[in-house]
């Protein structure tokens, strides 16, 4: 198969390759990078669960850290196996963990509402992308990390950039290329302990490092890596959810009715849309998929996005649907690499949408949404819409 699934118009509209890809078999090799795909939900599920055969270690981008040259150092979560991966998600799952959110919980609804009403008084017109879904997780997410709040401007290019890079060379890396030396720079000074606030998830990693749960050389990568995956996946899941239930006047309704279903709302929008569409793992022996003989070393394009609406797993898959059970989905990965942020990200589209549901009877599309287009992200840049109270 020779399309590019870094190509704009795929980028644009990825629906048609990925029925092609799901319909082609359970593996298809693409010439055009020298990658095997798997499109199919069962053969992405085995893949991000098989660690010890598809391997993180080697990057997670097209690039092959065996033969080529990272652009960053290597992130401790996303980017590393077993053993080196165990200490820093130990941390950083204890530091995310349930008695931090119970702590947030109270702060976050109120400041989605302060946030909610602001916009609102401005009138019924706005835009649900850049008023709302790029707004609140730099409002909120970075204050729980212990961030100045000088600079916070420059996380979503730096996100947008490392998520680039997971992909092919071409413009939209090259679009951020000029900023990265900057961009790096300012990450990196902000993950130093002494730049971050006394208390918060920042405070709480560089804490573990002084218990010896991991290297004071590691605290600092561990802040880096929710700075670099915190931000901008949650976003473009935010604008995700805003877009479906524009587009969905009935599930907003369900919604209403029932605010109780927020987080499975979320979820599924997550599934429907799956902000994070692809990943890659390496080969680590010769793998068997399907009819397909992968040889060891070989760079895996997962498309997660297309597993969410694979028929085979999913009734009525391309259906936005908050009564459905999404569990099992991909979109935060799965196995041992799955999302360790992905309960913070429920908590903030759940305060969001509590804010948001209490306020607003309809929400409707007031103009043509325009795309944000990235090498791995999914994501909107504008979404104008119009609400009645």
């Amino acid at each position: 198969m020779t399309i590019d699934p870094f190509s704009h118009a795929v980028l644009e509209n990825p629906l048609p390759l990925h029925a092609e890809l799901r319909d082609a078999g359970p593996a298809v090799y693409l010439p055009r990078y020298d990658v095997y795909a798997v499109a199919r939900y069962e053969q992405v599920h085995a893949a991000l669960t098989d660690w010890q055969r598809f391997q993180s270690a080697a990057g997670v981008g097209l690039t092959n850290f065996r033969t080529g040259k990272p652009w960053r150092p290597p992130s401790l979560l996303l980017e590393a196996d077993p053993p080196r991966h165990d200490a820093p998600r130990r941390v950083l799952s204890k530091v995310l963990g349930p008695r931090a959110l119970r702590r947030l919980r109270t702060q976050w609804t109120v400041d989605a509402e302060e946030l909610v009403d602001q916009v609102l008084a401005r009138g019924p017109r706005f835009d649900a992308a850049a008023d709302l879904a790029h707004v609140f997780p730099l409002r909120v997410f970075p204050d729980a990390v212990g961030l100045p709040a000088e600079g916070r401007e420059n996380l979503l290019p730096y996100g947008d950039h490392a998520f680039n890079a997971f992909g092919a060379d071409n413009d939209l890396v090259a679009r951020g290329a000029p900023r990265v030396a900057e961009l790096s720079d300012w990450v990196g000074s902000r993950c130093r302990r002494e730049v971050l606030a006394p208390e918060g998830f920042g405070a709480d990693i560089w804490a573990a490092a002084d218990r010896g749960d991991i290297t004071p050389e590691q605290a600092p990568l561990i802040v880096r890596s929710l700075l670099t995956a915190g931000v901008d996946t949650t976003v473009h899941a935010l604008s995700a959810l805003l877009h479906a239930f524009a587009t969905h006047p009935d599930q907003w309704q369900r919604l209403r009715d029932n605010p109780a279903l927020a987080r499975v709302a979320f979820d599924e929008a997550v599934r429907w849309e799956s902000p994070v569409q692809t990943f890659f793992r390496t080969t680590t022996a010769d793998v068997r998929i399907g009819d397909v003989l992968v040889p060891a070393g070989r760079k895996i394009l997962m498309f997660l996005a297309a597993a969410n609406r694979d028929p085979r797993r999913w009734a009525d898959p391309a259906a936005f649907d908050i009564t459905r059970d999404p569990s099992g989905h991909v979109g935060f990965g799965m196995g041992l690499h799955q999302c360790v942020g992905q309960h913070v990200a429920r908590l903030e589209a759940e305060a969001l949408l509590s804010a948001l549901v209490s306020r607003v009877r309809k929400i409707e599309p007031a103009g043509v949404p325009e795309r944000h287009l990235n090498n791995t992200l999914r994501a909107w840049k504008s979404l104008p819409v119009s609400v009645s109270g």
